[in-house]
């Protein structure tokens, strides 16, 4: 699978439910936390359009939606 990036928060209980599948199915991704910087959101912000995570960027489009993301996960394992 290619290189992943989830814009994310730790407190945040749809991050942590993308978190717990991918570490459980050893999926690894580049972790931007929103909070802890905030060039992060604005990044987000400027490629998605709202400050909304669990956000995943693939190729330069951002996919919202926990269950989005892992059904994603799903289907793009290799």
């Amino acid at each position: 699978m290619k290189d992943l990036t989830l814009y994310y928060f730790p407190e945040c209980p749809f991050c942590q439910k993308v978190l717990k599948y991918a570490g459980e199915n050893g999926i690894e991704f580049n972790l931007l936390d929103i909070k802890k910087d905030e060039k992060n959101a604005e990044d987000l912000i400027k490629k998605g359009g709202k400050k909304q995570v669990p956000a995943l960027l693939i190729d330069d489009k951002i996919m919202y939606e926990s269950d989005d993301i892992i059904e994603y996960l799903k289907e793009n394992k290799k």
